[in-house]
């Protein structure tokens, strides 16, 4: 049996009419459609590949297909881990049953893909469902109820193409990263009334002189039956803290929806006295939208935040506070037991790192798995999410504008991320692109195009781009028209220079771009040529030095190290097989910790210095916060003190909370233990109000 989720409507209000459904003509029958049921279909599957690409004339795709040559697999699933097919890309196959219920029969049925790389092609029973070409890291949904057998077992099959391509971003061989093939994100059916509401879209801005959220709900409504639906639309906002009500939409009025249109509906709203979402104080509300007419009723739920993130003179804004920001980034994909069909425990494993290390600002290649951003929306990670155009050769031979497959790609991309990501409060910026050569035509326009787009579906998120072509003429750079500058550097490792050069190339972007923040969007040591081997010492010292600079520049709005994790690549320097890879990080394939793990942590911590004095057990603590790179206001954080004994065994513990603490400010705190022998040591920890360590000070007589 599969495994199946109800999620329960407001059913007997919605039957009532007291979510403003309409009566319903005399002798009329509602049909019961109030129960969404998510049916996942992650788990065994049988697997081939296809190196002759002859699936397809074979009909491997059909229901009767013998499955003797086919293997078992669990979705989600890349076979880029498997020893046999570790260096393959091209043609395979996915393929499973799966039952459906008589009562769905008045029911949308659609499937959803979390993402497949990169190209899927879906038959249900034998029939084409659908095809999502050339974009690897997006989800898409198809409807297949047309096409289902009701009560009975039904077959779908997979064709999934991860060939390099010219076609596409990532382009060819462009991308330095883990490049993937198969069905490698969850996979899911959704049954809902035929009528449903598809995608709810939240713009949530803090009035920050009222201490309001002001909301624009843009719903989504499509009608699959074969009548018009009639009805109406409500809403009601819940507090995810205490599961109360905050605001109630009902009483609109009715609308129509014609058979196989998409509806678009649009409502304001104000959150009274929001509380704002913030990386030390990610507070979520639940949208839960509904429908509710003669021909069924639906209901879609999302989470949002309200904040706001400004690129204002050469600063950041968050929620009108001055910040300047530190993290690192994480190459996903990384572990070789699990490539990018990562398990929901090592996406945590790898963001509870990043916490520990005081990130709360990071940038990604492409696309995410929607788990990590839930993360980062529950825990407080600002995030940077980009369409994977990555490199000089996207754009090579080419001429004075870019080749229109590759454009047109690049949007259906960025549509898709922004359609799906969007209600992200932890969402605060698109990246258009990384390392193109800004200065090149076709990589500006290129760039040009995506910002255009990009701010007529979102006009009121940060767009920019990571460009490591700023070293010479930056005003000619496509980073010019960004809402801020983000410069790669790599100064005494990828291209030589000193840190006086990295000053002077800093002082160079702010005279070029001096409206403008600037971030450091990488920097790093990389053992990835013979005249840079590994040497952890390396990474450590680049660490020091180069934070140091950007420092002494008050216009560095931010820096992102790169990065947590050695990464898997098929260019990679280092390794075969699955430990192909680039040796880049403060952790290994597997995690480990490496020394540079613990001078990441304590360079991109707020606090820049804690000391302790210990008279008879009564302990008098000296903090000390930074007024530089990372800067921001402690708000709601705790001092803990960890008493170990004889034998290094913990037997007391004690707590206070902190006073706000300003950027720059010291304070003292007193912490007194009851115990009367004297410690063998005691571990003090700066808390975060979201439970993660920001400072450690281990004090030992």
């Amino acid at each position: 049996m599969h495994s199946r989720r109800k999620f329960l409507t407001q059913a007997g209000a919605l039957a009532a009419g007291t979510m403003g459904a309409p009566a319903l003509p005399a002798g009329a029958k509602r049909i019961d459609s109030s129960v969404q049921e998510t049916v996942g279909l992650c788990g065994q599957w049988w697997f081939r590949t296809d190196p002759l690409n002859v699936g397809e004339e074979e009909r491997w795709y059909g229901s009767d297909d013998s499955i003797s040559a086919w293997r078992k697999v669990r979705v989600p699933h890349t076979w880029q881990i498997d020893p046999a097919f570790v260096e393959y890309r091209g043609v395979a196959w996915y393929r499973r049953t799966f039952d459906t219920s008589s009562e769905w029969q008045n029911s949308a049925v659609r499937i959803e893909f979390e993402a497949v790389f990169h190209t899927a092609t879906i038959w249900i029973n034998g029939e084409l469902a659908g095809e999502h070409a050339r974009k690897g890291y997006t989800a898409f949904v198809l409807d297949i109820t047309h096409l289902l057998r009701w009560g009975s077992s039904n077959t779908i099959a997979v064709r999934v193409d991860s060939a390099f391509n010219s076609n596409m971003l990532p382009r060819g061989r462009s991308s330095d990263w883990a490049h993937d093939g198969g069905i490698y994100r969850p996979v899911q059916l959704l049954i809902t009334a035929r009528a449903f509401v598809e995608r709810v879209d939240v713009e949530a801005v803090p009035d920050l002189a009222s201490g309001d959220g002001n909301l624009t709900i843009t719903a989504y409504l499509r009608n699959t039956g074969s009548k018009p639906w009639m009805g109406r639309a409500s809403f009601r906002i819940i507090d995810g803290e205490t599961g109360m009500t905050v605001v109630t939409g009902a009483n609109n009025p009715s609308f129509t929806i014609q058979s196989g249109a998409t509806q678009g509906k649009q409502f304001a709203a104000t959150l009274p006295k929001a509380k704002l979402w913030h990386f030390d104080h990610p507070d979520l509300y639940r949208l839960i939208f509904s429908i509710a007419g003669a021909q069924g009723t639906h209901q879609l739920t999302v989470t949002f935040g309200v904040r706001k993130l400004e690129a204002t003179g050469s600063g950041f804004y968050l929620n009108g506070e001055h910040a300047r920001l530190m993290g690192v980034e994480r190459m996903a994909g990384s572990n070789p037991e699990f490539g990018m069909a990562e398990p929901s425990h090592w996406i945590t494993h790898d963001h509870d790192d990043l916490k520990n290390l005081n990130c709360v600002f990071t940038r990604v290649h492409w696309p995410q798995d929607k788990r990590v951003l839930d993360y980062c929306d529950r825990h407080g990670i600002l995030v940077q999410s980009e369409i994977p155009a990555w490199g000089y050769d996207t754009f090579a031979g080419m001429g004075a504008e870019p080749d229109t497959d590759i454009v047109e790609n690049g949007l259906e991309q960025l549509r898709e991320m922004i359609a799906r990501d969007r209600n992200h409060p932890s969402v605060v910026a698109w990246g258009l692109c990384n390392e193109v050569g800004g200065q090149n035509p076709p990589a500006y326009q290129f760039a040009k195009h995506m910002l255009e787009e990009a701010k007529r579906l979102d006009p009121n998120r940060l767009c920019s781009y990571a460009s490591n072509s700023l070293i010479k003429t930056p005003e000619r750079d496509a980073a010019g028209l960004m809402d801020f500058i983000e410069t790669n550097e790599y100064f005494g490792t990828w291209y030589p220079g000193t840190l006086e050069g990295l000053a002077k190339h800093l002082d160079d972007l702010h005279a070029a771009f001096p409206g403008k923040p600037v971030v450091i969007s990488e920097y790093g040591y990389c053992a990835c040529t013979k005249d840079r081997p590994e040497g952890d010492e390396h990474r450590m010292e680049g660490l020091r030095s180069h934070d140091a600079v950007f420092r002494s520049k008050d216009f560095v709005a931010g820096a992102i190290f790169f990065c947590y994790n050695d990464y898997r690549s098929h260019v990679g320097y280092s390794g075969v097989g699955a430990l192909k890879q680039n040796v880049h990080g403060v952790v290994d394939l597997w995690g480990a910790l490496k020394a540079s793990y613990d001078v990441l942590r304590r360079e991109s911590s707020p606090v820049e210095s804690l000391s302790a004095e210990n008279h008879e057990n009564a302990f008098r603590l000296q903090l000390k916060t930074r007024h530089d790179v990372p800067m921001y206001t402690l708000r709601g954080y705790k001092l803990r003190g960890i008493f170990y004994g004889e034998g290094d065994v913990p037997v007391e513990r004690q707590e206070v909370e902190l006073p706000e603490i300003v950027s720059g400010g010291e304070i003292s705190v007193d912490l007194t233990f009851s115990q009367s022998g004297v410690p063998l040591r005691v571990t003090f920890d700066v808390l975060r109000p979201t439970g993660f360590s920001a400072c450690s000070r281990n004090w030992k007589p």
